[in-house]
Order: C-alpha cells, then sequence, then structure tokens
C-alpha cells in the first residue's frame, strides 16, 4: 500500500464514522432532559425532527416510518381527541399521552446511539472519558447482549408459531405451555449468550491489568461540538419553562 493512500483511506474512515460516540451519549442524555423537563413539551417536536434526522443519516427507513407516526398518534390522542370528546377515559389517555410523546424523541435518539455504535466504540469512548473500567465494560457488555437476546427470541417465537403456540389464538389456547415454551429457551439462551459474551471479553484483554488500544479512537470534532452546545442550551432552557400539559388539557 502507497503512503499517499494512507490519507484517503483516513478520510473515508472519518466519513463512515459520524458522530463521535461521546457525543451520541451526550445527545440521549441532553434530549432526554430537554423532553423530560417541566417545559419538556415544547421541545418534544425539536427532539422528535433530530431522530428522524439521525435516522435519515442511517437510513433505518423503519425508524423513519415509525418514529413520526407514533408522534402523530400520541399527539392526536393526547390533544385532539380530548377537544371532539369530553371524557374521563379521554382525559387519563390524554395525560398518558402527554408523557409518552416525551418518550418518543428520547427513544428514537437512544436508538442510534445502539444502532451505530459498537460495543468497541462505546468501550473506547468511555474509556477515553477516564471512567472506571467496571462501568464501561458493564456497559459495553449490555449493549452487545440485548441485541443477541433480540434476535434468540425472534428465534424462539418462530419455532413456536411452527407449533401453532405463538400469538393470540396460541396464548388462549394453551396460556401455561406458550409461556414455558418461549421462557425457558429464553432463559437457555441467555446464559448461553452470557457465557460467550464473556470468553470475548476475556480474549479481548478486559479486566486485565494492561488497558487495550482501539484502532479506531473516538474524535471529538466541530460538528459534534456545535451539536452538544446547541442541545445543551435548548435542555438548559427547558428547565427554566413552565410545564404547558395542565393548561394545554384543561
Amino acid at each position: 500500500m502507497s503512503a499517499p493512500a494512507l490519507p484517503e483511506i483516513a478520510a473515508a474512515a472519518v466519513a463512515r464514522r459520524g458522530l463521535d460516540p461521546r457525543s451520541k451519549i451526550l445527545l440521549v442524555l441532553l434530549v432526554s432532559l430537554a423532553v423530560m423537563s417541566p417545559g419538556g413539551l415544547l421541545f418534544v417536536p425539536a427532539g422528535v425532527v433530530l431522530a428522524i434526522a439521525l435516522a435519515l443519516s442511517e437510513r433505518a427507513w423503519s425508524r423513519i416510518v415509525v418514529i413520526p407516526v407514533a408522534a402523530v398518534v400520541m399527539y392526536l390522542l393526547g390533544w385532539v381527541l380530548p377537544l371532539l370528546w369530553t371524557n374521563p377515559v379521554v382525559t387519563v389517555v390524554a395525560i398518558g399521552c402527554g408523557y409518552l410523546i416525551r418518550f418518543v424523541a428520547a427513544f428514537g435518539v437512544g436508538a442510534h446511539l445502539i444502532a451505530t455504535t459498537s460495543p468497541t466504540q462505546l468501550s473506547a469512548a468511555l474509556h477515553a472519558w477516564r471512567l472506571p473500567r467496571a462501568i464501561s465494560v458493564t456497559l459495553a457488555v449490555m449493549l452487545r447482549f440485548f441485541p443477541v437476546v433480540a434476535a434468540e427470541s425472534a428465534a424462539v417465537l418462530d419455532a413456536m408459531r411452527l407449533r401453532g403456540l405463538a400469538g393470540a389464538t396460541g396464548l388462549a389456547r394453551h396460556p401455561i405451555l406458550s409461556m414455558e415454551r418461549f421462557t425457558v429457551p429464553m432463559i437457555a439462551a441467555s446464559l448461553r449468550a452470557s457465557e460467550d459474551l464473556s470468553a470475548s471479553a476475556i480474549l479481548r484483554g478486559l479486566g486485565s491489568r494492561h488497558v487495550p488500544v482501539s484502532l479506531d479512537p473516538p474524535r471529538f470534532g466541530w460538528p459534534d461540538l456545535m451539536l452538544v452546545l446547541a442541545l445543551a442550551t435548548v435542555a438548559a432552557a427547558s428547565l427554566l419553562l413552565p410545564n404547558p400539559l395542565t393548561t394545554v388539557i384543561a
């Protein structure tokens, strides 16, 4: 490989990397703080737009559809329906949707962090923050554990569907058997996944006295700084605003 090709490869790697993992962690924290604060409802649309933009950047088409649809449904149930139909049940549903719509924005940004950050990148980012190894290793293993469990649960549900034990019909006919056939394989799969992840962590040198060197260290650039500062300003402003939920529903 010739020397002039190295800068081009590095530039391509930076272009593929996207935001710094530390920026994505801060985005999740700041968006959650902004939308969960007393005046957070005013910033929910901005959080939803940010979640959609992040999904577009990674071409996650399912999230591009699910996030706005969920936000629109929560808005219709929380604000439009009480104006059309006055009912105690509708009021309770409206109050619940007024809080659940906040989670749509927070979970949308969090899904981007989970989908675009590998355990290695997360571990390197947490190490750059000088966090204790116990915290960084635990979070890295958790980030890898949940997708494995989700894949195993999908496989178990497919096997149950072939035997007529999945779905509302199968659960109504054989409730105890359906729960047993799902729970027992999932416990075994979780134990097997934890053992595999532990063996992988040992092979990677996690837990040893020597600090592993990342081949793709995190780099905090100007786009990360501008985005984090903007969201920090929004989060700080949301803490000073009153909660408009009671006024809107009333």
